[in-house]
């Protein structure tokens, strides 16, 4: 019995190994592009302290600053304030051929009481059903991360989103035209909340 113990306490030391020891295969490299939406001349969605153009540039900048996880690539369609054709952040959206798109606008609407986060896939894109996949994922991660409240799942369109060859979804973050969402949108602490779920989000992607 007393030879027995040893021989006991070696199996349980490697069996416990078995379980603590890191998965050393290398995790998928992801890409990811974030569409500021707007920029240059196109100020999108205006307000008198805010545009919708700098609120979006804000907040993927923020993206690319809190990214760091190796495995993760965030590429810009835009950097700086400078217009950018919707046909030409297309054309490199598909050169790059990223895992996800995510294009980030800022909503307006005449009826001031519109507020809250809007998710947009459009049917006509050959990754439809991927990217409503992605689209549902996502608004689940920001309902549970942030006080905004979201929509459901609304397909349009959108030049970026049937044009992409991967899936893409469009983002409307907020209505300039609501001031609870005005102040939410231009709020420091609040775009990086936005930021960080973003980034969450994408390091999970699989």
């Amino acid at each position: 019995m007393k030879k027995a113990i040893p021989l006991f306490l070696t199996l349980a030391t490697v069996v416990s190994f078995a379980f603590i020891i890191p998965n050393t295969v290398p995790s998928k490299q992801i890409n990811v592009v974030i569409d500021a939406g707007h920029g240059g001349s196109d100020f999108g969605a205006t307000s008198s302290s805010a545009t919708e153009k700098q609120i979006v540039a804000q907040i993927t900048n923020k993206i690319k600053f809190l990214n760091n996880n190796e495995k993760v690539t965030i590429h810009l369609t835009r950097i700086g304030d400078q217009f950018l054709s919707l046909s030409d952040r297309s054309a490199l959206i598909n050169k790059i051929k990223p895992d996800l798109v995510l294009s980030l606008h800022v909503n307006q609407n005449l009826n001031l009481s519109k507020s809250g986060m809007e998710f947009y896939i459009a049917t006509e894109s050959i990754a439809h059903e991927r990217s409503n996949e992605i689209a549902v994922e996502l608004r689940n991660k920001f309902i549970r991360n942030t006080t905004i409240k979201s929509s459901e799942i609304k397909k349009a369109p959108f030049y970026i989103l049937k044009k992409s060859e991967v899936p893409a979804v469009l983002v409307e973050l907020g209505y300039m035209s609501n001031l609870g969402d005005r102040d939410y949108l231009t709020n420091d602490v609040e775009q990086n909340k936005i930021a960080a779920t973003i980034v969450a989000f994408i390091s999970e992607l699989k």
